[in-house]
């Protein structure tokens, strides 16, 4: 799928969200669940979806501020031979498809050195996808609440 048409999609979903939440004109999430409300200068939800999905990892370094996660290298049991590290970008305090940047390095170890290694685009595309649909469920679970 094409990123245009994903971002398309997602920002269509985030759109009937929040418009199924309406109630007499008035958007039920204004009072409970703005996206821009935040005590931290990103998006509260895409920050927490961020942090969440990448709780298997290591965390290097965490700005709120500046939105920025950066984590160290994280070894699959599965594949020892490889090692992969992850920066995430939030972009915007609106919960927006666009607000949220991810790029990974990979490296794999030939001959007990680590030399680096092309990532999959797609790799990074469902890093992206995970984040913004757990940043919606956690929007749509403080609208529920």
């Amino acid at each position: 799928m094409s990123r245009p048409l994903r971002t398309a999609i997602v920002v269509s979903l985030l759109l009937s969200s929040a418009a199924c939440a309406h109630k007499g004109g008035h958007p039920k999430s204004a009072a409970l669940a703005p996206s821009k409300i935040t005590t931290i200068g990103v998006n509260a939800y895409l920050w927490r979806a961020s942090l969440d999905t990448l709780s298997f990892m290591p965390l290097l370094q965490t700005d709120s501020n500046g939105g920025v996660i950066v984590t160290d290298w994280y070894v699959n049991p599965a594949a020892p031979t490889e090692r992969m590290k992850v920066t995430v970008t939030i972009l915007d305090q609106d919960l927006r498809a666009d607000g949220l940047r991810v790029a990974a390095l990979r490296e794999v170890n030939q001959n007990g050195q680590w030399v680096e290694s092309p990532v999959q685009a797609a790799t990074v595309q469902k890093l992206e996808d995970i984040i913004l649909t757990r940043a919606r469920d956690l929007r749509r679970a403080a609208i529920t609440n």
